[in-house]
């Protein structure tokens, strides 16, 4: 006994061939049509079992041709679904009709009685019942079959249990992950719901309740342990205040992507924790212009720093496009080999991967002179505050020179567009860092007019995930025991996603015709010490019992607040209501632009020994007078008493000589 209820179970696990399926449906075919003729004839006393048999040589071509049109006998059928369904009813539908065409038709011209008759001349109520009786059989043995597999596999999954939020597909896609995949040992309980409208009604058997009705006695009394929660639009505002709710009865958070997510990064469908990225900030930017694929189809196309965190998202959006050559340039050797392994490109033999550095000219002159670009996505760059205000030398070598040499490259190589990826912290600059952004952005909007090449910036807060980005670090610490480190109670930054950064860059580089920044309208600000503290409940500790939080004070040349828009500065709308572009004070560009030439000058002559980095801050703070150090050594350059020092320092001299005559 328990050997044969063995092999049944053996035989469930199996998916068998298709042409099996396929024998059962015609075997129901066969079956339910002798049913039907017994019953209708056997009713008026003219039930002749010859006959019957006589007239299947016209069924059962119909139905099988009908089954191979359909394919109803190719799914898996103890996953029988509500697809599957409307396919056998379309099928038994269009065979039906198919018969009771060729009847009307045949009657016509065959009379009934002769031997041609006897074969093609059909019942209509025959016809009719078996149709119907058809459909209910073929349906319902595939459900027997999925309900005689799921009580034979299922039950002996016994695991955790969980609700699922979100009563809608992501939640039945969700449901069927759980209670389908033999990895998981889950129990889901029962849908939750914030709508009004869902709740009391049933899915997938199971009652949907109130979010209010799930307390902690509920949790108690069922053993739920985790929460997933499904839905299509996963608004922050809305994930925020339901994530608290179940966080504060201590039930474990997980999420199931929404299905534009997944399209768009290519990730797989599945359950995965809840992440901060996922409670942040704002509805995400959708951003769709239809000329990007155009923009990019046929062109020679450079991104340098294609190795960073915007770089490496910007070279895996590009490379699904219709490009001639992909070009992936940065001097991190290492980290571009994973970018070159984990890269799906559509052209794969049409992408290059270049070692390289961008503060050398004569490497960038060869690389141009190679490839040509017709699209340049400047990404390059240095971008940890407080190790660029210990080495300004540095900032200015790769975020400087390394634009100029760029920029000067695509006029000199009649690069269609450039796209300069910068930040908000050249936004009145409280470092070395932004203001370094700062001077790029003002060589490069200098060259705008002097040439057939459009340069174009691109100017967002801060990524989610990005290298030595704060969400990383914090997570680090939770690993290590805590406690998270603050620089202030009070910072606050702007937040965005990689993907949403990358396709700004390729919308400037449609979008943009020449000197323009583009912007993003990225919401309210985030106060740090409030992320923190959601990262510490989400990961399922306690604050301040379990991780605490350290006041470290901040670190040289940080800002409390950052800003998008300097205060010279406005908007100008654009198609997208969230990308608008700033009009950024342009006096004096020329003249800025002959300082930084010759700033860039002192570091190339500076071969045998760094210069003096006071003195190099210095000649900064007078190409970026908005340029006002914090927390940081170089304060003392923007003391008034202190501007003789600054007009004898040597590179201020150097600047002065390259003025022009008033």
């Amino acid at each position: 006994m328990m050997g044969s209820l063995w092999d049944l179970r053996k035989r469930l696990r199996k998916d068998n061939p298709r042409w099996v399926i396929l024998l059962i449906d015609m075997w129901f075919v066969f079956a339910s049509y002798v049913f039907s003729n017994y019953v209708v004839n056997n009713f008026k006393g003219v039930f002749d079992g010859a006959l019957m048999l006589k007239k299947l040589v016209l069924i059962l071509p119909v139905y099988l041709f009908m089954f191979l049109c359909f394919n109803t006998f190719r799914g898996i059928v103890r996953q029988t679904g509500i697809r599957d369904t409307i396919k056998i009813f379309k099928t038994v539908a269009s065979a039906y009709l198919i018969l009771m065409g060729l009847t009307l038709l045949i009657k016509s011209v065959v009379d009934k009685g002769t031997t041609m008759g006897d074969y093609l001349i059909l019942s209509y109520s025959v016809l009719t019942m078996q149709a119907c009786i058809l459909l209910v059989v073929m349906v319902g043995a595939r459900v027997v079959y999925r309900t005689i597999y799921e009580y034979l596999f299922l039950p002996a999954r016994k695991g955790e249990n969980v609700l699922i939020f979100g009563a809608s597909r992501p939640g039945l896609v969700s449901f069927s992950l759980l209670k389908e995949d033999p990895r998981v040992k889950y129990q889901v309980i029962a849908f939750v719901e914030d709508k009004i409208s869902r709740i009391g009604k049933r899915l997938a058997g199971l009652k949907i309740k109130d979010l209010t009705e799930i307390t902690k006695e509920y949790v108690e009394k069922y053993q739920i342990s985790q929460v997933i929660i499904a839905v299509e639009n996963n608004d922050p505002e809305r994930l925020e205040y339901v994530s608290d709710w179940f966080q504060n009865i201590g039930l474990e958070l997980k999420i199931m992507p929404p299905a534009r997510i997944l399209l768009n990064s290519g990730a797989k469908r599945e359950i995965r924790p809840l992440k901060i990225e996922d409670l942040l900030g704002r509805k995400p930017i959708k951003l769709d212009h239809p000329e990007i694929e155009e923009e990019m189809k046929g062109k020679v196309i450079l991104v340098t720093g294609a190795a960073g965190s915007i770089g490496s998202e910007l070279a895996r959006q590009i490379a699904r496009r219709q490009y001639k050559k992909l070009v992936l340039l940065d001097q991190a050797e290492s980290a571009l080999y994973d970018i070159q392994q984990s890269i799906k490109a559509a052209q794969p033999e049409h992408m290059h991967c270049v070692v390289g550095d961008v503060r050398n000219y004569a490497f960038m002159q060869r690389v141009f002179a190679q490839y040509k670009p017709d699209l340049v996505f400047h990404a390059a760059a240095y971008k940890h505050v407080p190790l660029m205000e210990a080495n300004p030398y540095e900032s200015i070598q790769t975020n400087v020179l390394g634009s100029k040499n760029v920029a000067d490259l695509c006029m000199q190589y009649g690069t269609k567009k450039m796209v300069m990826v910068s930040t908000d912290k050249a936004v009145n600059p409280t470092n070395v860092m932004g203001a370094t952004k700062r001077m790029a952005e003002i060589y490069v909007s200098s060259c705008s007019g002097k040439s057939e090449t459009s340069f174009i910036i691109t100017r967002f807060g801060n990524v989610l995930g990005s290298n030595g980005s704060v969400i990383p670090l914090f997570e680090k610490q939770m690993e290590n025991g805590g406690p998270l480190t603050l620089t202030h109670p009070e910072i606050t930054r702007f937040f965005m996603t990689i993907p949403e950064a990358c396709q700004l860059v390729q919308e400037a580089g449609v979008m943009g015709k020449g000197g323009e920044i583009f912007v993003f309208d990225m919401g309210k600000s985030v106060k740090i010490i409030d992320l923190a503290k959601r990262m510490i409940k989400l990961k399922g500790y306690r604050y301040p019992e379990d991780i605490d939080i350290k006041i470290v004070g901040l670190r040289p040349g940080e800002k409390i607040y950052e800003e998008l828009l300097a205060d010279n500065e406005n908007t100008v709308k654009t198609h997208h209501p969230k990308i608008m572009i700033a009009k950024v004070n342009h006096d004096e560009l020329a003249l800025k632009a002959e300082r930084i030439n010759s700033i860039c000058q002192q570091i190339l002559q500076a071969d045998q020994e760094l210069p003096d980095f006071m003195q190099l801050v210095a000649g900064m703070k007078q190409v970026v007078p908005e340029f006002k150090s914090q927390n940081s050594e170089y304060e003392v350059l923007d003391v008034t008493e202190e501007q003789e020092l600054l007009d004898e320092t040597p590179v201020y001299s150097l600047m002065k000589k390259a003025e022009p005559s008033r």
